[in-house]
């Protein structure tokens, strides 16, 4: 049975076209895909993303937890800033990607850190039990996805309406910070600055028994500059267009953080981690493949499965996601080649059926975050 968030009757009545995500009934457009974007891209727009799941960590060994289930370097976190990681498993591969946020200890003991990680939903289960498998610290995980509402304001005009609803300092809170106030008159507010679409914007984290009041003020406030409800399509679309891995096309239990292009937040240098052992090993033999962005030079878009292959038709790869893309017009994508292909400019050949698309690596972002 589909779980429904806060918002799910609100959806409904705005006409959402409405489909199974992650286990959850979800909103995939409103008017259509590429309107929505837009209004991401030029003025601003408001997504329900509650069904993604949220998890504390808090304990004298929070910490421990963190750095060894995560590639990244959680050490580096101040109180109210946040990262991007992924969890490597004992394979290689990738369990998910996720984010760590450095929470206040206000409410903690002494000695103690307090964290809150941020996962897809469809792998909130698997997370957890991962997580709760690994944890022989000192170290209290506490579940709070199903209490927990999540609504990402994205666009160059998120700040502008924003601001009139919380007395908290927008300008001030930098990629990747955090801080929580109180919002449109709601206390405990999680008011974010990560953000998925490369437009700018805020993540608001509350209690789900507050999510229909937020978002029907957010709207409210940003009426006159022409704010939209935006579903998971346009998200999509606007992730591609940066070239932000989506968990279950571009990576997964299979994929290596470096042949995704992780190695940013892949700090192997810090001490051991999961997978650590693998990826250094892997690093010094060499990738074999590497995730890449795709132009199409047809107006055929790549879609998720196609096969990639060389000039002289062998087997060098596999499309993991592609879109037409709005602002570009054309047809984008990204796939994992072999490491001959990998160059920006290389061409390559994506095998639809019996027809054979030209096209050529490009590396992302295949446009300017705004």
């Amino acid at each position: 049975m589909l779980k429904n968030t806060a918002l799910t009757a609100i959806h409904e009545q705005l006409g959402a076209k409405m489909a199974p995500f992650a286990g959850y009934n979800m909103p995939i457009s409103y008017t259509n895909i590429k309107e929505e974007h837009q209004a991401v891209r030029e003025r601003v727009g408001i997504f329900d993303v509650s069904h993604m799941g949220e998890f504390i960590v808090r304990g004298p060994e929070a910490l421990d937890l963190i750095q060894h289930i995560s590639s990244n370097d959680a050490s580096r976190l101040q109180i109210g800033e946040a990262q991007y990681a992924c969890m490597p498993n004992k394979q290689g591969g990738i369990v998910d990607d996720l984010l760590i946020y450095r929470l206040s200890e206000d409410n903690c003991a002494a000695g103690e850190r307090a964290y809150m990680l941020v996962v897809n939903a469809s792998n909130i289960e698997k997370d957890w039990n991962w997580i709760q498998e690994n944890n022989t610290f000192d170290t209290r995980l506490i579940n709070i996805s199903d209490q927990t509402g999540l609504l990402a304001v994205q666009g160059p005009l998120a700040q502008k309406i924003l601001q009139g609803l919380t007395e908290v300092d927008l300008s001030a809170l930098k990629y990747y910070t955090f801080t929580k106030g109180t919002f449109a008159g709601i206390d405990n507010v999680i008011i974010s600055a990560t953000g998925y679409t490369g437009s700018g914007g805020f993540e608001l984290y509350a209690d789900n028994a507050h999510i229909v009041h937020l978002w029907e003020t957010i709207l409210e406030a940003g009426k006159d500059v022409g704010i939209l409800p935006i579903g998971l399509g346009a998200r999509d679309t606007l992730r591609l267009e940066m070239g932000y891995c989506l968990y279950g096309n571009d990576i997964n239990d299979t994929t290596s953080p470096l042949e995704a292009g992780l190695g940013w937040i892949t700090k192997l240098g810090k001490p051991a981690f999961i997978g650590r052992d693998l990826m250094l090993e892997q690093k010094a033999q060499g990738l074999s493949k590497k995730l890449v962005g795709i132009k199409s030079l047809d107006r055929r878009v790549p879609r998720h499965g196609y096969p990639i292959e060389n000039e002289a038709g062998e087997l060098i790869g596999e499309v993991t996601s592609g879109t037409q893309s709005p602002t570009l017009d054309i047809p984008i994508g990204m796939g994992y080649v072999a490491l001959p292909y990998a160059k920006e400019g290389s061409t390559i050949y994506l095998v639809a059926g019996k027809k054979r698309i030209e096209a050529i690596v490009s590396r992302p972002p295949f446009i300017t975050a705004g």
